[in-house]
């Protein structure tokens, strides 16, 4: 019971609380004024020997402390005993600043890695390498996900700023029983887009008053974490590169299903009145969909696939776990960081359905089982793919969000044939980057970031 409270918490949360959570506006003020609070204050906090702060910014359901207890807390406690944990989390009236111009700076910090190490870590000037802490108590990354890893690395200016901590996976949820009212085999792990393209003609269409789409998922995120590792920004110069062959092959496949006549592009979230054949989205939103109509009676497969990436999953979305530069306690919150990552811990956790980095095959096995509610589903299909590996860059390039949004909408709301939309959005990032260099010698936040 227990665990099936947590889920239900956790899965409630999402929506909620994740527009705060990756929204920070501050001016050019404000940042001057916080970095010279860390100059005059930073250093000087005193942390006891046995006193470890970890503030949570994201996954954002840790502002309950239930969960936090029940993911982190709890572990934490068993195995460090002596330990006096402080948690807090990210909310409105506690954010990094806030933090900061207080002085008191976390030991440990939970957030998103692919983003905001950039927003926020690097900008308060928190990032600390551990790669001399992993060397001095034998860390072993290699039993860390290949992919989730090159994204630390990646957002690390080839250091080490985070280790991950848990990974939120593309999955394909598909209703069993409109495949069986339409006699449509069941998705299968490894099949290609083609295959799915034409699984979603079978399954598209009108039948009285009702009417049924085969396929659905967000295209912007599709592009963003695409499974061909094509890197919307110049992997060694100031621009974008959004105008190759196969960007547009990525957005031609996409392109077809919403092509299909009465597929037209609605929300994931419709799959719970049940008149979607298939979705593809991310792990917490699919079961956060299917739990809001528990008579959908769903199974799961592994994302398709492009015929010259025929084991790649979508790249990894990805939290990590940071130890501040400013820590007084780097090697005792390291060694909390290693027992989370250890597989005593990420079983438990597999259990209550966190998605594990670890390659552990004990530990993906464990997926869901302590949620009786998922009995019987294939997680299994889960860990059939590998992630595909996040396109790494030159370090110290300016990073700013890839613009994806901006490709679709001009296909669906300007009419745009597919290059056209890539030119624009192409053009657009090439704008924001020099606009987004701009702002940093001035000593703002760029709203592209």
């Amino acid at each position: 019971m227990k665990n099936r409270i947590c889920l239900a918490i956790v899965l409630s949360l999402i929506m909620l609380v994740s527009i705060g959570c990756t929204e920070n506006n501050n001016g050019k003020n404000t940042i001057e004024a916080v970095e010279n609070q860390q100059e005059t204050e930073i250093v000087d906090v005193d942390t006891p020997d046995n006193e470890l702060f970890i503030f949570t910014a994201w996954p954002a359901f840790y502002v309950d402390e239930a969960i936090f207890e029940q993911q982190v807390g709890q572990f934490i406690r068993k195995k460090f005993p002596d330990i006096k944990l402080k948690h807090i989390a990210w909310n409105d009236g506690t954010r990094y600043e806030d933090l900061i111009a207080k002085g008191t700076i976390p030991d440990i910090v939970f957030d998103d890695i692919g983003r905001n190490t950039y927003r926020q870590i690097k900008k308060f000037k928190l990032e600390y390498d551990m790669s001399d802490l992993v060397k001095k108590y034998n860390f072993d990354t290699s039993k860390l996900n290949p992919s989730d890893m090159q994204h630390s690395i990646n957002a690390s200016d080839g250091k080490l700023y985070s280790l991950p901590f848990n990974t939120n996976d593309y999955v394909l949820i598909y209703n069993k029983d409109l495949f069986d009212k339409f006699g449509a085999e069941y998705p299968k792990d490894g099949m290609t887009w083609n295959e799915a393209y034409e699984l979603a003609k079978k399954l598209t269409r009108q039948e009285g008053d009702n009417t049924y789409k085969g396929f659905q998922m967000n295209p912007a995120h599709y592009m963003r974490f695409n499974q061909l590792s094509e890197p919307a920004l110049d992997p060694n110069e100031e621009k974008s590169a959004m105008i190759s062959d196969n960007w547009l092959k990525i957005v031609d496949n996409v392109r077809k299903f919403y092509d299909i006549p009465g597929n037209q592009l609605v929300k994931t979230n419709d799959f719970v009145k049940g008149n979607i054949a298939m979705i593809v989205d991310t792990m917490e939103n699919a079961f956060r969909i299917v739990n809001e109509n528990k008579d959908i009676n769903f199974d799961i497969s592994s994302v398709p696939v492009f015929p010259e990436a025929p084991t790649s999953k979508f790249q990894p979305s990805t939290n990590g776990m940071f130890i501040t530069q400013q820590s007084e306690n780097k090697d005792l919150a390291f060694q909390v960081i290693a027992y989370l990552l250890s597989p005593e811990v990420q079983t438990e956790l597999s259990k209550q359905g966190v998605l594990s980095p670890l390659t552990d095959p004990a530990v993906q096995q464990a997926f869901g089982k302590g949620i009786p509610e998922w009995n019987g589903k294939h997680f299994q299909s889960i860990f059939y793919l590998t992630g595909a590996m996040p396109p790494a860059r030159k370090p110290g390039l300016t990073y700013i969000y890839a613009n994806t949004d901006l490709v679709w909408n001009s296909i669906a709301k300007e009419s745009k044939d597919n290059q056209t939309a890539l030119r624009i959005a192409n053009e657009a990032m090439d704008k924001a980057i020099q606009e987004t260099i701009a702002i940093h010698k001035e000593g703002g936040d760029s709203p592209h970031e």
